[in-house]
């Protein structure tokens, strides 16, 4: 794993070349060009705010608290954050095949591949960070969020979301090589994952739920839950997660990236040929 991370660093060059040709070809016939990647969230975050902010206000209040009051930016922080992980797993799974002419001729680190998708689609996240800040900053100008320490908490949520992502992209990318069900799986798990992580709703909504407790522990078993529970803590510290599940959600990341670092190296002689 050590020389397989030497050998990335070491074309670094070409991942972001890589990078800045993926975002090109993604918007080079589009009139608002990268614009879309604010007006897909912004849209979602517009109709979940009416169906949960307005028709079910008393609902969201009740379990937000003092964070109903800013319900919009709760709202836009996840799924700013779901729109890159969303979007990064979906354009992961074809990230071999859909370049195999290019992995079979270039001399690169295969994994460059699917790492590049991850990285592109993080970019597009950054891309939307300033519109974030600006409606956090309108929220705190009004007294509704006070941001202080808390604000260390998303170059943590970042991270751990990079690693967990890059883990699942190894995975999904050499998998879908071999078995391309994987693809078209993938748009069913992603839109499970949408609704089975709190993006739109708080974590205490599913802790103070009826389900069954063994449930609600595998729930939380899901490092994706930690980690937009840290998204959400940058304007809200109520919402960051206990040691118990801070603890949870990083060491599943990090087991998910060995394992697909593990998998995609053991399978990419079987990759290459099929290839």
């Amino acid at each position: 794993m050590t020389s397989g991370v030497a050998a990335l660093w070491s074309a670094r060059t070409s991942l972001r070349i890589l990078v800045r040709r993926d975002l090109a070809v993604k918007y080079q016939q589009s009139v608002l060009g990268y614009f879309w990647s604010l007006i897909e969230p912004l849209g979602m975050g517009l109709i979940y705010w009416f169906v949960f902010g307005v028709l079910y206000s008393g609902a969201t209040r009740r379990h937000l608290g003092e964070a109903a009051g800013s319900y919009p930016l709760f709202l836009i922080t996840g799924i700013f954050a779901w729109m890159w992980a969303s979007s990064a797993l979906t354009e992961a799974a074809n990230a071999l095949t859909g370049q195999s002419r290019l992995i079979t001729t270039m001399n690169l680190p295969r994994p460059i591949f699917p790492i590049g998708r991850v990285t592109g689609r993080f970019a597009e996240y950054l891309a939307g960070l300033p519109i974030l800040v600006a409606v956090a900053a309108l929220y705190a100008s009004q007294g509704k969020i006070r941001p202080g320490w808390s604000l260390l908490a998303l170059p943590l949520a970042v991270a751990v979301q990079f690693v967990l992502l890059v883990g699942l992209a190894l995975l999904l990318s050499a998998g879908n090589v071999l078995m391309r069900d994987i693809e078209r799986t993938m748009r069913l798990i992603i839109r499970l994952l949408f609704y089975a992580t709190p993006i739109i709703y708080p974590l205490d909504l599913v802790r103070e739920s009826g389900m069954p407790g063994w449930l609600k522990i595998g729930y939380e078993l899901n490092p994706l839950v930690g980690i937009f529970q840290l998204h959400h803590a940058v304007w809200y510290p109520d919402e960051f997660p206990d040691a118990r599940l801070l603890t949870i959600t990083v060491s599943g990341s990090v087991l998910v990236l060995a394992l697909g670092w593990w998998a995609f190296h053991r399978l990419e002689p079987a990759v290459l040929k099929e290839l």
